[in-house]
């Protein structure tokens, strides 16, 4: 099958990705929005974690990634649930985990582990430890293809970057022991500035704080009166939205009432009505220097100026006045 794909262009896949790219898991994620409640209240906000997952598999073939990680590295979000990172703040999961609690049981209930075997690989040896795979995750401050890809995909989409910087960028990426690294500050620079308004003005805007907090508010409420249940959020956004719009319990449908793309909002810290803080998330990737590796922010001071500035951000959240809803 040929694959088309607004980062990284035409790629040919075939054999156990393409079985994979059309089992179930991977599809209903056509239908989760990588946003989270951004969709619900923004039409334009509409990066889908199917895009995404398809972007990460891809990044990691352009790297140079085996066969295996780009199978881990497709199927690394089919946990998500409906809403994506809502269900952390219904649960109140400080570390925005809730998906990768439910990994293994989403995995193995599905029919990937069957696909695989069909091909003589086992799952468990694949999908069940991201530490096998460096060019998929890396801790935070440095890069990894999951990173990478939801930075440059929400940042083009949403118009902040172009393609001629995406381009540039993916050539300046270096691959030391199975890692990610960049090839100058400069490239460094770029890209922690783009990943802080993915981080900072997309994730902490005022109205994704809004959708973010009505949305977890309508399905903790949910919740509690047996309208949904967790495996409901297994579905797509949509399914679980159209059951929460025909509930007929008014507490739900008020709540409801309130997300749409009308709502006004905006930063006040003096008149507000909801304070958010969001997980900490700050990156400082490492530079080829000297034919040494050093942290990007020992060689700039606009790296550990930003870094100081975002972390600051997190620590004191966004407030957010409704001026109408």
């Amino acid at each position: 099958m040929k694959i088309t794909d607004s980062i990284y262009g035409d790629d040919e896949i075939d054999g156990i990705l393409e079985e994979l790219i059309f089992s179930h898991p991977v599809q209903r994620l056509k239908g989760v929005y990588q946003g989270g409640a951004s969709y619900v209240v923004n039409q334009k906000w509409n990066v889908t974690r199917y895009e995404h997952s398809i972007g990460v598999m891809l990044l990691i073939k352009k790297l140079g990634g085996s066969l295996e990680e780009q199978i881990a590295g497709l199927l690394h979000d089919v946990s998500h649930t409906a809403f994506s990172h809502v269900i952390d703040f219904v649960f109140n999961n400080k570390n925005e985990d809730y998906h990768e609690n439910i990994y293994h049981q989403i995995i193995t209930d599905s029919e990937i582990p069957h696909i695989l075997s069909t091909y003589g690989l086992n799952y468990k040896d694949i999908l069940l430890d991201n530490s096998n795979w460096n060019l998929l995750e890396q801790p935070a401050p440095e890069l990894c293809a999951d990173r990478i890809d939801y930075t440059l995909r929400d940042m083009y989409r949403y118009e902040n970057i172009t393609m001629e910087e995406v381009d540039h960028f993916l050539d300046h990426l270096i691959i030391k022991e199975g890692k990610i690294y960049l090839k100058d500050i400069k490239t460094a620079e770029w890209f922690v500035r783009i990943y802080y308004k993915e981080v900072i003005d997309f994730f902490m805007n005022p109205l994704n704080i809004y959708g973010y907090d009505y949305l977890a508010k309508t399905l903790k409420t949910a919740l509690d009166k047996e309208i949904i249940n967790i495996n409901t959020l297994l579905g797509t956004d949509e399914e679980v939205m159209d059951i929460l719009r025909s509930s007929g319990d008014i507490d739900v449908k008020n709540l409801v009432s309130r997300l749409h793309r009308r709502v006004i909002v905006k930063e006040d810290k003096a008149d507000y009505h909801l304070h958010r803080k969001n997980k900490m998330r700050i990156i400082d990737p490492s530079v080829f220097y000297d034919d040494k590796l050093i942290a990007s922010s020992a060689l700039s001071k606009e790296i550990k100026t930003m870094n100081e500035n975002a972390k600051k951000k997190a620590e004191e959240g966004m407030y957010v006045k409704i001026i109408s809803n």
